[in-house]
């Protein structure tokens, strides 16, 4: 029987489960349970005295809602071993199958990353960010050829010019003069005294 197309009835038991699955229902214990919701219900009509009924609710009706109520939990409690029951045959099924929640996390997170990629805003940002970069690439490429425009225009300034003579003779007066390329070597140059006035 396909578990999907099973009618659920609420009244019953076992809801909803499989064959399989009702030997694991019977390990749980329903009767006490349910007993000691009923219990409670038939001692708390006798506690009357202490809560008193509230205004427009005869004492018929009280009683009518908390048989009701005791239902409505109970059912809730068959519905909470149903549930753990599924669970625990989901839990098996995916051992079986090799499924470890380590898995799972790793397919969910690429489904996740796929998802935020698919979206609009994903690729409305991703626009943009490219947009900006290529801008700021143009403004620092553009900045760089506008410094070396500038240090060319420089370098060919008189001011510049005069500079660069005036460290051409002070090296000259430091290093000495060389001719054709070759090195000046420590003899070539003046002798230096042994205690030097600074």
């Amino acid at each position: 029987m396909d578990p999907a197309s099973q009618d659920i009835n609420l009244n019953s038991p076992h809801k909803g489960l499989v064959a399989e699955n009702s030997a694991v229902l019977s390990d749980v214990q329903v009767e006490g349970v349910v007993e000691g919701v009923v219990e409670g219900a038939v001692e708390g009509a006798g506690a009357n005295a202490v809560n008193p009924l509230p205004p427009g609710l005869t004492e018929e009706e009280a009683e009518e809602l908390r048989i009701e109520l005791t239902k409505v939990e109970e059912e809730i409690n068959t519905l909470r071993q149903v549930l753990s029951a599924k669970e625990r045959h989901a839990q098996e099924l995916k051992r079986k199958l090799g499924l470890s929640p380590l898995n799972e996390l790793k397919q969910n997170l690429t489904k996740s990353w796929q998802d935020v990629q698919t979206s609009n805003a994903y690729k409305k940002t991703q626009e943009t960010l490219s947009q900006a970069g290529q801008k700021t690439s143009a403004a620092f490429s553009t900045v760089g050829t506008v410094l070396s425009k500038r240090l060319g225009d420089m370098r060919n300034s008189a001011t510049f010019k005069s500079f660069e003579d005036r460290v051409e003779t002070l090296k000259t007066k430091v290093v000495g003069p060389r001719g054709n390329g070759e090195a000046v070597t420590p003899t070539d140059t003046t002798p230096t005294q042994e205690n030097p006035p600074f």
